[in-house]
């Protein structure tokens, strides 16, 4: 089946998420107190909601998306190169709706569909929850509500490698290093992002990270297909 996807009507993407706030205490006490009741779930007893404060990026309820990656696979005289795209700044509302006007502008036409490692999961969840909560209007693709199944233009690589088996995790890491692919943390992991971005400001590095992230996927999909990687050489950015 995956032999009959045609990997240049893919858009690859991946985002990068920073708790809503620098510190614990600058969230609202309403939100602070809520933010308490949710990490009771995984705090250690001699923890304080502040210590694991820095764990809130990964919900779209207490975090915020400072960068959105995309890519495309092209193939040209048989040859095929990796275009990336970034969406980042620190105004989400903007970087989520200009994503949103290129996101209905790729699924116009046919066989369209979104690639993530892990997407199903958390990063298309998290996009469309971050759209509603920001008060952007949901793009086609995202309003999976009533959707049936081969409906939802959504594939996902770590989902792909379960064949099956509900219990498996797979990292993108780990998918990397069994199939020869550069692996994409090689300067920073998803647990340095909220530090490169309150305190080192530097949300040019996180773009190129979760482009490297985006590349890697794009890899791991080829190589579902039994298909040759593409070279690093033929990887181009597409800047702001």
């Amino acid at each position: 089946m995956l032999n009959q996807i045609k990997v240049e009507n893919l858009l690859f993407v991946d985002i990068e998420t920073v708790s809503g706030n620098a510190a614990f205490e600058e969230m609202s006490p309403k939100l602070q107190e809520l933010w308490e009741k949710k990490s009771d779930y995984f705090r250690k007893e001699e923890e304080s909601p502040s210590d694991v404060y820095g764990r809130a990026g990964i919900y779209a309820e207490f975090g915020k998306i400072v960068c959105i990656s995309t890519g495309l696979v092209t193939k040209k005289n048989g040859e095929k190169k990796f275009v990336a795209k970034s969406y980042y700044g620190d105004d989400e509302k903007q970087l989520l709706e200009e994503f949103a006007l290129m996101l209905d502008r790729f699924c116009s036409k046919p066989n369209r569909n979104l690639c993530a490692h892990n997407g199903k999961e958390f990063d298309f969840p998290y996009i469309a929850r971050r759209m509603l909560i920001k008060g952007v209007v949901l793009p086609s693709v995202l309003d999976i509500a009533g959707k049936k199944p081969w409906e939802v233009q959504f594939l996902d690589t770590m989902e792909l490698w379960k064949f099956g088996d509900y219990k498996h995790y797979t990292s993108l890491a780990l998918l990397c290093e069994i199939f020869g692919i550069p692996t994409p943390k090689d300067d920073i992991d998803g647990s340095m992002v909220g530090k490169v971005y309150w305190q080192d400001n530097d949300l040019e590095r996180i773009a190129v990270y979760c482009e490297k992230d985006i590349l890697a996927t794009a890899q791991v999909f080829l190589r579902y297909q039994g298909e040759d990687l593409i070279p690093e050489t033929n990887f181009e950015r597409v800047l702001l």
